[in-house]
């Protein structure tokens, strides 16, 4: 039995020499600086995994949009690269439609979320695009960043979204998506139905018209499927005069804190109260 032991423990010594897989003692460093959240924002599915890029040059410190920005200098002082340049993005919602300007066809009861609301009959709203109001994209967010308004709308704080895209993931409408702050013109809209359709279940759905397409730079704004699209790689052209003709306010320009501005041609919100069902 001894010799037998002997033997064993030779053999696993021998393969754990032969074996071995070095690490690199800097990534329990990175990591400790990371901030710990494992939200996925910098591509890596968490900090463990964003640390080892980092120390094998696969990825710049500016890629955790998490960090503040003296983490981020402090961990590329600590391995000797550059920092990177950092992009602001942010986390945004393509509908409008609150309660008190979007019908809802049927009551729902169930479970309060959007997943379940939308797995019967699509959840009761008019408009098959729209938002449905239980929150799912707020209980995602790690950060707080996403309230619930008076209507049932969730409302974005760009200030603190890091753009880790749990809301995208969450929205059974695949109503938000990750865009660069600077990107100010937006399409407060996924509806496609035709323009009468459309007014009918939301009173600031996009109606198709094309005035914002006029109006911006050529090429920047068409009309795809009943619904303004923007083409941002006219970006830096781009000015609020573009949503000044909506005669719903679908496209907004949307100011530093993520406030919607409106066009001065859209129709005035007055209703505070839901819309009637039916």
């Amino acid at each position: 039995m001894a010799a037998l032991g002997i033997g064993l423990s030779s053999i696993l010594a021998l393969a754990n020499k032969t074996l071995h897989v070095y690490e690199d003692p800097r990534i329990d460093r990175v990591e400790e600086m990371l901030p710990g959240v494992n939200c996925g924002a910098c591509g890596s599915p968490g900090c463990r995994a964003f640390a080892e890029k980092l120390v094998g040059g696969e990825a710049s410190p500016s890629q955790c949009t998490v960090s503040l920005p003296e983490t981020t200098a402090a961990i590329a002082a600590f391995l000797g690269v550059d920092a990177g340049a950092r992009e602001k993005r942010v986390a945004r919602l393509a509908c409008a439609g609150g309660s008190n300007v979007a019908r809802m066809r049927a009551v729902y009861h169930g479970i309060e979320t959007c997943r379940a609301a939308a797995l019967v009959a699509g959840g009761g709203k008019g408009c098959p695009w729209g938002c449905l109001g239980f929150g799912d994209c707020v209980a995602s967010c790690p950060f707080d960043a996403i309230t619930m308004n008076e209507y049932s709308l969730p409302v974005v704080d760009e200030g603190k979204c890091t753009a880790c895209g749990n809301c995208v993931d969450a929205c059974p409408k695949a109503l938000f998506s990750i865009q660069p702050a600077d990107r100010r013109l937006w399409v407060a809209c996924a509806n496609r139905a035709a323009g009468a359709t459309a007014r009918r279940d939301c009173e600031v759905a996009c109606i198709g018209c094309g005035l914002c397409a006029m109006d911006a730079p050529p090429g920047a704004i068409t009309i795809v499927q009943n619904l303004a699209t923007i083409d941002y790689s006219h970006n830096a052209a781009i000015s609020p005069e573009a949503i000044q003709r909506c005669p719903t306010g679908a496209i907004v320009w949307l100011n530093e804190t993520g406030g919607a501005v409106r066009g001065a041609r859209a129709q005035k919100i007055v209703r505070r109260q839901p819309l009637p069902v039916g």
